[in-house]
């Protein structure tokens, strides 16, 4: 189908769209759903697969030629900082300060290593860090379109494997043998 759509000059996502409409919601004979099920059963190819597949073919970057001096330049250092350092230091401090205020609290059930872990992966910026980036580079007249993009990946990437391995030593240990 999604050829088909493709091939007849139709923008190809709308063949999702359209099948998408023909999985009923709920099955009239048995208490189940099929969208329920399909969904459960595409998450996990979709979350870690198709998706970082999809995110890294549209940075639109080749990694020929890649070298460690190409991290230490200074327009993928600072964006990595930025998405790494910036990102879970504001988050975690403005937090803190709402907390501190009294403007908000903390469930009984959260720690702040639970918030902490989560101001980590708030520098998995990927989208709208390279439409940004795109943006404020575009009229420099230099081309720093590998630059930038590296430093996007490069920081996403240290953001979500930290931020990962804090949330997962943050659970207590009932909820360890729980995870899926």
């Amino acid at each position: 189908m999604w050829v088909a759509v493709l091939k007849s000059g139709v923008h190809a996502t709308l063949a999702g769209v359209l099948l998408a409409l023909f999985i009923p919601l709920r099955d009239r004979e048995k208490e189940r759903s099929p969208l329920h099920e399909i969904e459960h059963d595409l998450h996990t190819a979709v979350a870690f697969g198709i998706l970082p597949v999809f995110a890294f073919a549209n940075a639109g970057i080749a990694l020929g030629g890649l070298s460690i001096e190409s991290f230490f330049h200074p327009v993928p250092l600072g964006i990595m900082a930025g998405l790494f350092i910036g990102k879970q230091v504001g988050i975690f401090l403005l937090c803190g300060l709402g907390v501190v205020l009294g403007i908000a609290r903390l469930p009984d059930d959260l720690r702040w290593s639970h918030i902490y872990g989560t101001a980590l992966l708030c520098g998995v910026g990927f989208t709208m860090s390279l439409f940004i980036g795109s943006l404020a580079f575009e009229e420099t007249g230099v081309n720093l379109l590998f630059d930038e993009r590296l430093g996007i990946i490069a920081g996403s990437l240290l953001s979500g494997i930290c931020g990962y391995l804090v949330l997962k030593m943050s659970l207590p240990p009932a909820a360890k043998g729980q995870e899926n």
